[in-house]
């Protein structure tokens, strides 16, 4: 074994001081950035809402840590007269759309979703001329304008339910062909399904989670719905975010193997600390979900920009397809 010189060993200690110093220098920053958030909060009567997807910085400063469902709701429910939406746009959409007369705004208004873009007010009226009897439902990662042509939204949490609760003989899915055909499978229904995915989950292929079990083999594979039907059929547990971390919280196994965003892995260490969780590729990261940090978290609420905004038309037609799915039992 070679051994570290001296003058090794010094420059070795010199680089382990400086990155001592910038770590204690970030938690110094984030410490302001933290009690400087909490007297804004106060001084706006706003609420923080984070999806799971979000840095683990925004996530524990959030007055409610969500997936699209629950934050949804929470939007539609809150007495707060602002509302931080820690997301990407369509999220902040959705909840000024529920919270008409809140202000809602969002920390990056680049925090778009790839997904969302895949499918066009254009391209589904003329799906839905094509089929004038189908009911449309739609994916709640989509855009207001898509929502303002939608009968019914859903989440992934909720999607088989909304689909059972349908009396329609056709339906016309978008945007998610992957939850699409998981949800299909479900139900048994034939659905005309749009071909969006999710650029994050589809990521995931077979090989990689061959490779994952192979290397752990006493874990359970979870995996979300808008992964590759493929990947999806390797799944131990299959099912939206919410239910991917309740069923890891409350299973007897203590070692999984993840098929979601890595943003998940916050509230799966808070909630089960002594177990293990190892994400079945490093590519499972949301780029648009992470460019939000807690600099630019203080900075919106400081400056009350940017803001969302839905023309009134839009957000009236979409607000009955949100409000739809949220009546389903």
């Amino acid at each position: 074994m070679c051994k570290l010189s001296v003058n090794d060993k010094a420059k070795e200690w010199v680089y382990l001081q400086l990155e001592a110093l910038a770590l204690a220098r970030k938690e110094e920053q984030n410490r302001e950035l933290r009690e400087r958030l909490e007297q804004l909060k106060k001084e706006r009567n706003a609420i923080i809402l984070a999806h799971y997807y979000q840095r683990d910085e925004i996530q524990e400063v959030a007055d409610f840590r969500g997936d699209s469902f629950l934050l949804a709701q929470k939007a539609a429910q809150t007495d707060a007269e602002v509302i931080v939406f820690c997301g990407v746009h369509f999220m902040g959409e959705s909840a000024k759309i529920l919270a008409p007369n809140k202000t809602v705004i969002i920390p990056d208004e680049r925090a778009g979703c790839p997904m969302a873009d895949m499918v066009h007010v254009d391209g589904l009226r003329k799906l839905k001329a094509q089929h004038p009897n189908a009911k449309v439902v739609t994916y709640i990662n989509s855009s207001a304008d898509i929502k303002a042509e939608t009968d019914i939204c859903c989440t992934s949490s909720n999607a088989v339910k909304v689909i059972e609760s349908l009396d329609a003989e056709e339906i016309i899915w978008v945007p998610d062909k992957n939850l699409g055909h998981y949800v299909q499978q479900k139900t048994g229904r034939e659905m005309i399904i749009w071909e969006g995915y999710c650029n994050t989950h589809d990521m995931l292929t077979v090989k990689d989670v061959v490779e994952m079990k192979a290397q752990y083999p006493n874990a359970q594979f979870v995996v979300h719905p808008e992964c590759r039907p493929e990947v999806v059929a390797m799944g131990d547990f299959v099912g939206s975010t919410t239910a991917i971390l309740e069923y890891c919280r409350d299973s007897d196994c203590t070692e999984f193997i993840v098929g979601t965003e890595d943003g998940t892995g916050y509230q799966l260490r808070k909630d089960s600390p002594h177990k293990s969780f190892h994400f079945a590729t490093k590519y499972l990261v949301c780029p648009n979900m992470k460019v939000n940090n807690l600099k630019k978290l203080v900075k919106c609420l400081e400056n009350m920009a940017p803001q969302i905004y839905v023309p009134p038309q839009v957000a009236e037609q979409a607000r009955l397809s949100l409000e739809r799915m949220l009546q389903v039992k």
